[in-house]
């Protein structure tokens, strides 16, 4: 196995484990969604695979958990918070990744509680309505801060060990021709 190919791997898993995380029970919006994507924008070095490994995941586990109205505004949110993991890539420190692990929350909160605004029919399609339906959000919302800096601190942390444990796990750096 090359270096590169168990790396991809070990990615691939760390993913795929988080995203079973989600299977088990949990506190409401406590879960390792945005740390995926996160993660996988900051490690995939193509953006293919940022974005499909984390959004497979995520319709994966969807299918065992259920499908709901508001689900392509939590699509787009993953989206969204690959491209974050994608721009904090070329220095991941603990700071950085707790930064980018905040903005990805209130990233995934503005837009899918907009979503749940828009079509899920909760709430009146008015200014107050909007402001109603992130005003009831916001309890949830603590949750969501604590799952995206628990599971990004257990990937981040977790693939920085792995990676210190087995040098296979190093990215190489690009060969000059």
């Amino acid at each position: 196995m090359t270096t590169n190919h168990a790396r991809l791997t070990a990615i691939l898993v760390a993913i795929v484990l988080a995203a079973a995380l989600r299977l088990v029970p949990h506190p409401p919006n406590f879960s390792p969604v945005g740390a995926i994507a996160l993660f996988g924008g900051a490690y995939f070095g193509r953006r293919a695979l940022a974005f499909a490994a984390p959004l497979g995941a995520l319709l994966l586990s969807d299918a065992i958990l259920g499908f709901h109205s508001a689900m392509a505004f939590v699509y787009a949110g993953v989206a969204l918070i690959v491209l974050v993991g994608w721009a904090v890539r070329s220095r991941l420190t603990p700071l950085r990744i707790a930064g980018a692990a905040l903005a990805s929350s209130l990233l995934f909160f503005a837009l899918t509680n907009f979503g749940v605004w828009l079509i899920d029919g909760m709430y009146p399609q008015t200014l107050a309505g909007l402001v109603a339906c992130y005003v009831a959000a916001i309890p949830f919302f603590q949750n969501t801060i604590a799952g995206d800096l628990f599971y990004s601190a257990l990937l981040f942390g977790g693939f920085a060990l792995a990676e210190w444990q087995l040098p296979m796990l190093r990215a190489q750096a690009p060969r000059m021709a």
